[in-house]
């Protein structure tokens, strides 16, 4: 699920580099769904393996499924819906979820994308790519307690989810992931 190779066709300070798969002009602190799936480096098996179609998490397993859990106790606007940890990758579907002008506002439950646009990078802290650094740290502080050798590919993958056939689509695709593990494309050939 990571940006294409094909997509390494510019340079930035003279190196060549994958494109972003940000969806451009598009706030990742609004109110919305948001798919993401994050990998280990090398797609190494940290988080333990698939037998019968069943995951069997091992220590660092346990460890990522306990911090995903928490996500919301240190973003406390931040709802979580179905996710997986793999043995390689962690998928999940985060709902930010915030409170604007003095009451609870009902997050939209899909993401809109008709003008107008916000400020793409919206406020640092509350906001996707800083949940998704808050757990990346969190997993990775303590399981190199465990393994020294652990850690994370740079980026992770993220999709708005923008209607209810996109949801059930991909809440479908992280239950089932354990089943399909022999033909997913985050298994490490």
């Amino acid at each position: 699920m990571p940006p294409s190779l094909n997509n390494m066709n510019k340079k930035y300070k003279n190196k060549y580099r994958i494109a972003s798969a940000r969806l451009p002009n598009w706030d990742y602190g609004s109110n919305a769904l948001y798919f993401v799936a994050i990998c280990c480096k090398n797609r190494t098996c940290f988080f333990g393996n698939v037998s019968n179609g069943t995951m069997i998490r091992s220590e660092l397993g346990e460890m990522a499924e306990k911090y995903w859990l928490e996500i919301p106790q240190h973003f406390p606007f931040v709802v979580l819906h179905n996710h997986i940890i793999m043995p390689n990758h962690v998928h999940g579907i985060i709902e930010i979820s915030k409170i604007n002008n003095g009451g609870n506002v009902e997050a939209q439950n899909f993401a809109p994308l008709q003008p107008p646009y916000k400020n793409r990078f919206g406020p640092q802290s509350k906001n996707l790519a800083s949940i998704m650094r808050g757990y990346k740290i969190g997993v990775t502080k303590n399981a190199r307690k465990i393994n020294p050798d652990f850690q994370w590919q740079p980026r992770y993958y993220d999709n708005v989810v923008r209607n209810g056939k996109s949801y059930n689509r991909i809440s479908e695709y992280i239950l089932n992931n354990p089943l399909n593990w022999n033909n997913d494309k985050l298994k490490k050939l």
